[in-house]
């Protein structure tokens, strides 16, 4: 039986990598060795910034919720104490939302929380 030799796919594995790497300046989307490392780089980077995306929308929330609680008379953490004495189930992105869009409907939820609270 004759050998088979690996070159296709050795070839198959290389272009792969250039492929991920089109756009990438120079030798890194010429080379690749070089590329290979770019792309290595970039996945990682780019598994940690979904990561990262999360955090930081959170923390943008609860930025938000924040200032329409305060311009309400209420810090965060009692607001949202208040919110869960009250049995009010919202998750912070629709908080957010009510912050930015609906200022009527956020100064109720404020009132029925201070109410709880009192």
């Amino acid at each position: 039986m004759a050998r088979i030799k690996g070159g296709l796919n050795a070839k198959k594995k290389h272009n792969r990598v250039l492929k991920l790497a089109k756009g990438y300046r120079g030798a890194r989307s010429k080379q690749y060795r070089v590329a290979k490392q770019s792309v290595m780089r970039a996945l990682t980077e780019s598994y940690k910034g979904r990561k990262q995306k999360k955090r930081q929308f959170r923390q943008l929330w609860i930025a938000r919720i924040n200032a329409a609680a305060r311009i309400n008379g209420l810090s965060y953490s009692k607001f949202m104490y208040g919110l869960k004495l009250a049995n009010i189930d919202l998750n912070r992105k629709v908080l957010s939302e009510m912050a930015v869009n609906d200022a009527e409907g956020f100064a109720k939820l404020a009132e029925v929380a201070k109410s709880k609270l009192a």
